[in-house]
This record gives C-alpha cells, sequence and structure tokens, in this order.
C-alpha cells in the first residue's frame, strides 16, 4: 500500500477537466547598487505569468457481489461489498501511483479514447540526465527511453541534486525502484558502515543522503518505473482532484450488488525545473 510519491507531494483541487495553474520564477541575482536619491526613470517591464496544464484522468475500479455471496457467514467480515469496496480503494491507489510516476502518453480524450494526465517522467525538461537516444516528454508525447540503460553511479545523482539545486529547487526527495535503491546503499560517500554488535545487527541501507546541498529522503517505490530515479522537491508536485476518491452504488438490475470506486485526478508540476530526473538506468 505504500504511495511514497503521493504522500510526500502536495494536494489541491481541480476546477475543470483541463487543470491549469501559473508557474512563476524570480529573476537571477546580479549586482544592484543604486544613487542616493535616484529619480527612477526607467522600469523593467513586468513579465506576464504562463498557464501550465494537465488533463484529469478517471480512473476506478468496480466490483459485484451476489445476494449469495452476502448471505452466507462469512469469516472476518460481516457485508462483503464493503469489504471488496475497502479492497478496491487500495488498489486504486496504487493505479494512482503507477499512473503518476509513469511514462504515459497525455491525452486530451474522446468519445472512444480516455483522457490521459502528463505524468512524473513526461514533465522534466531542464535537469535530465538521459542516455543516448533518450529524449523528454512534451504535452502529447511521453518521454523517449534511450535504447541503452547504464548502470547508476553517485556521481550521476550528486550532478543532478546540485543542478536542480542551482535551478532554485531544494530537493528533499530520492526516489527509485526497488534494484536502483539497493544501488544507493552501496554509494560509499564520506561515511564508514557501523555494526552494532550488542543487537548484532549491520545497517547496510542508505535512508538518508546528505549532499552538499542538502539532506535526501531516499525511497523505493513499487510502482514506479525502475528505469528512473527521481530528485524531487516535494512541494512543486501536487496531485489534484477534481473529483477525490469515493464509493458510488450502481443500478441494481438482478440478483447482486454492484458498485465502484472511482476518482479523477492529475498532476500539477509547479516548477519542474527544481527537480531533476536520472533515466536510462538498469534494472538488474
Amino acid at each position: 500500500m505504500d504511495t511514497p510519491f503521493q504522500a510526500n507531494i502536495g494536494k489541491s483541487k481541480a476546477t475543470a477537466v483541463l487543470h491549469e495553474w501559473q508557474p512563476d520564477s524570480l529573476a537571477a541575482a546580479g549586482s544592484n547598487a543604486q544613487l542616493e536619491g535616484d529619480d527612477i526613470q526607467s522600469f523593467t517591464a513586468v513579465t506576464p505569468t504562463t498557464r501550465a496544464n494537465n488533463r484529469c484522468q478517471i480512473s476506478y475500479k468496480n466490483v459485484i457481489v451476489s445476494g449469495t455471496q452476502d448471505a452466507v457467514q462469512k469469516a472476518g467480515r460481516k457485508k462483503e461489498m464493503v469489504y471488496q469496496l475497502m479492497k478496491r480503494s487500495k488498489e486504486l491507489r496504487r493505479d494512482m501511483e503507477f499512473t503518476l510516476t509513469g511514462n504515459q502518453a497525455p491525452n486530451a480524450g474522446n468519445s472512444t479514447t480516455a483522457r490521459a494526465l502528463r505524468p512524473l517522467c513526461g514533465w522534466y525538461a531542464t535537469n535530465v540526465a538521459r542516455n543516448t537516444g533518450g529524449a523528454n516528454g512534451t504535452t502529447t508525447t511521453a518521454a523517449t527511453d534511450s535504447g541503452t540503460q547504464r548502470q547508476l553511479t553517485e556521481s550521476l545523482v550528486k550532478s543532478m541534486i546540485q543542478a536542480a539545486w542551482t535551478q532554485g529547487g531544494d530537493p528533499d526527495l530520492i526516489m527509485s525502484g526497488p534494484f536502483n535503491k539497493t544501488v544507493i546503499s552501496s554509494f560509499t560517500g564520506n561515511n564508514t558502515r557501523m555494526q552494532d554488535t550488542t543487537d548484532k545487527k549491520l545497517v547496510a541501507a542508505i535512508d538518508v543522503y546528505v549532499s552538499d546541498f542538502g539532506t535526501h529522503k531516499v525511497v523505493a517505490n513499487k510502482f514506479g518505473r525502475d528505469r528512473d530515479l527521481h530528485i524531487l522537491t516535494t512541494d512543486l508536485w501536487a496531485v489534484s482532484t477534481l473529483r477525490p476518491m469515493q464509493t458510488v452504488d450502481l443500478a441494481k438490475t438482478g440478483d447482486a450488488e454492484k458498485g465502484m470506486v472511482i476518482v479523477e485526478y492529475t498532476l500539477e508540476a509547479r516548477n519542474e525545473a527544481g527537480s531533476a530526473v536520472v533515466a536510462d538506468l538498469t534494472t538488474s
């Protein structure tokens, strides 16, 4: 049930199928010395913000429970429909994590094609480490994977943390798949591994990585792509819901109860330049 991406980023409310927001940025720092008593004669024109957007995607899980299934005595639960809807809610949360951290092509949808949101992998454009042949995603296409994968190295991670920090980000989360989490745990850094002989424990995992640019929690994501390592400033991302997750009773048409759990949501990238990705990694 762990969904670390959703658990660590923000939440917001969408108000339309095409969810829009306005990213903004500060001017670069520079020398600023002015005359005493200066009468300002020229002004820097205001740069209007631009709108970013993402489509809201509908996801649901359905369930049907026969009258007999509800009537018989059951072990561990009283009402089968309640139990099944609870399971579907957990499954739907996992589906959302898979979609949000994935690499699907965004789609506006029509009468025969479902709307598809632009996921995390499709937003990176500024701080990107891809192998030869890889390419960034767009508003209509998924990111292109390189045909050649390479080993994750500490140097790659450090360079992308620095790149995101330089762009104004404050990366606080490193998220990888299970294999590359074990690779991170083999990083040496400047530390010496310690063994607690009293408890007979050897700590072989790295769950917090301290770089020159801050402290970063390291988590493995069961549902993300193992070939991508995400270096995230978590307050620059949010799950926006048009319709929050809810259960709906469906019409009874026979000897069964029907229901579903449904959600309509998208990913809000408040400023992708504050995060980074190391892509095209080996997964075994």
